[in-house]
C-alpha cells in the first residue's frame, strides 16, 4: 500500500446489503481528495460493507489540467512498486473528480478490463469512460450503464443519524429548543460569497436567534474568514453552539437533533445530507448558484422538503429522502453482471 493510501473499514455505517461477491472486492476509492467528491464515494462503500483503500491522486502539472482527457502522471503507474496506484489491482474501483477520470482509465486498461469501474458524476468523456456511472437527475448525461437519482450519496445513513440521537452530544445538553443547525458552505468557480449576500445571511439568522432558537453553525474550509468570523460573534451574543473545528465532528449529531436545518446554495451534497433527516430544509439563496443545483432544490421543493430561508421557520413534513442504498444496490448489481461476464 502506497503512503497516499488508508485502509479503511465501515464502522456505523447502514448493514451491507446481500450481496457475497462484494465481500471479496479488493476497492479502491480514487479523487484528488474534495471532501464533496471522496464522501460520495466512500458513502457508496459503507453501505456496501466493502473494506477499501483510499487513493488520493496529485498529478503534476501538465497531467492534471489535461485531465480528463489526458495521461496519467507517469510516476503512477497501474500495478507499479511506486505511486498511488502501486499494488495490486482492485477488483472494484470508485472514482470521482475531473482529474481521477484519467486514472480510472488506465486501472481499466491495465487490468484488461477486469477491473470494474464506477465513476459518480460526469465524468465529460462519455457513458462508456466506466462500466456504471451515477450522476444526479438535473444532469444531461444518460445512457444504459448510467444510473440517476435526485439526491446524491453520502454518509450520514439512517443508522448514524439514530445512533446519535440515542446518544445525544453533550454539547448540545443545554441548549434551547427549537433547535437549528446552520450549515455554512463557501466560495466556489461558481459563485463568491459577496458581502450583501454575507449581510443578509447574518440577519435572516439574527431572526432567528432572536426569536428564541438555538443556532448550532458548522462552517467548511471554503467559508470566507470574515464570515466565519461574524458568525461566531453572532452566536456568542446570542447563545448556540459554532463549532471551532476543535474536538469530534459534531455534523452527524447537529443532523440528528436539529428541529429545522439551514443551509446555503452552493453545496448539493449539504442540501442532500440536510433531506436524509426528515427535518425542514430552509435554503439560503446565493446569486450565481450552479443551475443545475437549482433543479435539485425545484425537484426537493415539490417533494415538501424545502423551501427558501428568509429569516423565519417553515412547517413542513416529509420523509427523509437518502438515495444512497438505492444507488449503492444498482452499482452492486451492475458489479456482478460484470463479474459473470469477465469470470
Amino acid at each position: 500500500m502506497s503512503a497516499a493510501s488508508t485502509m479503511v473499514s465501515a464502522p456505523g455505517a447502514t448493514a451491507p446489503l446481500p450481496l457475497p461477491d462484494l465481500a471479496r472486492a479488493r476497492t479502491w476509492i480514487v479523487t484528488d481528495g474534495k471532501a464533496g467528491d471522496e464522501t460520495q464515494c466512500i458513502g457508496l462503500a459503507e453501505t456496501l460493507g466493502l473494506p477499501f483503500e483510499v487513493r488520493r491522486i496529485t498529478p503534476r502539472p501538465p497531467f492534471g489540467w489535461m485531465a480528463p482527457w489526458g495521461p496519467i502522471d507517469p510516476r503512477d503507474q497501474p500495478g507499479g512498486r511506486k505511486g498511488v496506484l502501486a499494488g495490486p489491482l482492485p477488483d472494484l474501483l470508485i472514482a470521482s473528480g475531473r482529474r481521477a477520470v484519467p486514472y480510472l482509465r488506465a486501472i481499466r486498461q491495465a487490468s484488461g478490463g477486469r477491473t470494474f469501474t464506477a465513476f459518480l458524476k460526469d465524468p465529460r468523456t462519455g457513458p462508456e469512460t466506466a462500466n456504471f456511472v451515477w450522476v444526479p437527475d438535473y444532469d444531461d448525461l444518460r445512457g444504459p450503464n448510467v444510473f440517476t437519482t435526485l439526491t446524491p450519496p453520502h454518509q450520514v445513513t439512517a443508522a448514524r443519524l439514530a445512533e446519535a440521537r440515542a446518544a445525544p452530544d453533550l454539547r448540545f445538553a443545554n441548549l434551547p429548543w427549537p433547535r437549528i443547525a446552520v450549515l455554512i458552505g463557501g466560495d466556489s468557480r461558481h459563485l463568491s460569497y459577496r458581502s450583501v449576500d454575507m449581510r443578509r445571511l447574518l440577519r435572516d439568522l439574527t431572526k432567528l436567534a432572536e426569536g428564541g432558537c438555538a443556532l448550532m453553525v458548522t462552517v467548511s474550509r471554503r467559508t470566507p474568514q470574515n464570515l466565519r468570523n461574524a458568525l461566531r460573534d453572532l452566536v456568542a451574543a446570542k447563545g448556540g453552539f459554532f463549532w471551532d473545528g476543535t474536538g469530534t465532528n459534531p455534523y452527524v449529531p447537529m443532523l440528528a437533533c436539529a428541529q429545522q436545518i439551514v443551509v446555503t446554495s452552493d453545496s448539493a451534497n449539504m442540501v442532500g445530507e440536510a433531506v436524509s433527516t426528515g427535518a425542514p430544509v430552509l435554503l439560503f439563496d446565493l446569486p450565481k448558484t450552479y443551475i443545475r443545483h437549482r433543479r435539485l432544490f425545484a425537484g426537493l421543493a415539490m417533494m415538501g422538503a424545502l423551501k427558501p430561508f428568509i429569516g423565519r421557520l417553515e412547517n413542513l413534513e416529509y420523509q427523509p429522502l437518502d438515495a444512497t442504498p438505492v444507488i449503492a444496490e444498482a452499482m452492486a448489481k451492475a458489479y456482478a453482471d460484470h463479474r459473470a461476464r469477465t469470470a
